[in-house]
C-alpha cells in the first residue's frame, strides 16, 4: 500500500510516500480500507518530534474514514470513521491506503457526511466535546469561543445544537464579518483590546488570551484550554482568578484513545445525522501529494486538509 511514512522526527523533510506492507488486524481488531484522512497540526508536530512518546518509523494521521474490508463480521462492509491518541504515535495511523484498529476503535459513519467530509472532523469535535462537557456548558451556560480555528467553529457549532448561548470573539474585523454572515454572534478583540465579560465559561482555544478569558468570566466561571505559546508558558491573573472561585480545565485530546474517541463521534455522529450540525468547507489533497500538504497546514490558514487515497 502507499503511505506517509517518517524514520526520523524534527523536520518536514523526514516525511516520504512510500509503499509498505499491507497491515494485517491483530484478533479482535478490524482493517479499514482509508478513502480519506484528515491532515491536524498535531501530525505536522509529531512529524517535527513535539510528541516524545512517538517511535520510528512511523505512519502519521489520527482522523480517518473509510470501510472495514477485514475483521468484526457486524463491521464489514459498513463505512466508518475515527481518531485516537493511539493512531500515529505509537502505532501507525491514517496516512495510508490502509489502518488496523480495536474493532471497537471506529464509529459508523454519518450518512449524511461524505467521506472527506467525516475524515476531517475527528479531532476538531472530539476535542471541542470534550471542553464542553468537562466545562459544564449547558443549554443555560453563557459561551464565550475565542478563536474560530477548527476547534473553535467546533465547539460554537456544537454549543449552539445545544440550546447554549455562544459569543465568538476573533481578532480580524474581517473574521468577524465572515462569521456574522453565517449566522455567528462574533465580534473583533485585537490583541490589545480586553474581551467581554459576564460569561459562565470562555473556551480559549489560540493560546495567547487566558489572562483576557479568566477576566472574561463571571463568579465561580470556568476556562477551558486547548493550546500555549511555544515556550508552553504564561502569565495568570491568579488573583483575577481566585477572586471569582474559577476554574481552568485542561483540554487534550492525545488523552483519549480511538476507543474512547468512537463513544464520542457516535454522539457527534447523531447530531449530524439529525442535521443539527453542518460540515465546513474541506480541501481534498492526493496523497502523492501529502508532503507539500503538511507544509501547507504548518503554515495554518485556509480550509480543513484532507488526504484522499488511490483507492477512494
Amino acid at each position: 500500500m502507499q503511505a506517509v511514512r517518517f524514520h526520523t522526527t524534527g523536520s518536514l523533510d523526514a516525511l516520504l510516500v512510500e509503499t509498505v506492507p499491507d497491515p494485517v488486524p491483530a484478533p479482535g481488531h478490524v482493517r479499514v480500507a482509508v478513502h480519506a484522512a484528515g491532515l491536524n497540526p498535531s501530525d505536522v508536530k509529531n512529524v517535527l518530534g513535539r510528541f516524545p512518546y512517538t517511535t520510528v518509523p512511523r505512519i502519521p494521521g489520527r482522523d480517518f474514514a473509510g470501510i472495514v474490508v477485514e475483521g468484526d463480521a457486524a463491521l464489514l462492509g459498513r463505512r466508518v470513521w475515527g481518531t485516537g491518541r493511539d493512531l500515529g504515535f505509537d502505532r501507525d495511523g491514517s496516512h495510508a491506503e490502509f489502518l488496523t484498529l480495536p474493532a471497537d476503535g471506529v464509529a459508523i459513519m454519518p450518512e449524511a457526511l461524505s467521506y472527506a467530509q467525516a475524515a476531517s472532523l475527528g479531532v476538531p469535535f472530539t476535542t471541542a466535546w470534550d471542553a464542553l462537557k468537562r466545562a459544564g456548558v449547558t443549554a443555560e451556560t453563557r459561551l464565550l469561543v475565542v478563536g474560530a480555528g477548527a476547534v473553535g467553529r467546533a465547539a460554537t457549532d456544537l454549543a449552539r445544537a445545544g440550546g447554549t448561548q455562544v459569543h465568538v470573539a476573533v481578532r480580524r474585523p474581517e473574521q468577524a464579518e465572515e462569521l456574522k454572515a453565517i449566522g455567528l454572534d462574533a465580534a473583533a478583540y485585537p490583541a490589545d483590546a480586553a474581551l467581554p465579560t459576564g460569561f459562565d465559561v470562555a473556551f480559549e482555544t489560540t493560546g495567547y488570551r487566558l489572562p483576557e478569558a479568566i477576566r472574561a468570566i463571571k463568579t465561580f466561571g470556568r476556562v477551558a484550554i486547548i493550546s500555549a505559546p511555544p515556550s508552553g508558558h504564561v502569565e495568570t491573573p491568579v488573583l483575577d482568578l481566585y477572586r471569582r472561585g474559577g476554574s481552568i480545565v485542561g483540554v487534550n485530546s492525545l488523552l483519549y484513545d480511538s476507543r474512547a474517541c468512537a463513544t464520542m463521534l457516535r454522539e457527534i455522529g447523531d447530531l449530524f445525522a439529525r442535521g443539527s450540525l453542518n460540515c465546513g468547507a474541506v480541501t481534498e489533497v492526493p496523497l502523492a501529494d501529502a508532503v507539500a500538504a503538511y507544509r501547507d497546514v504548518s503554515r495554518e490558514g485556509g480550509d480543513k486538509i484532507v488526504l484522499r487515497m488511490p483507492n477512494a
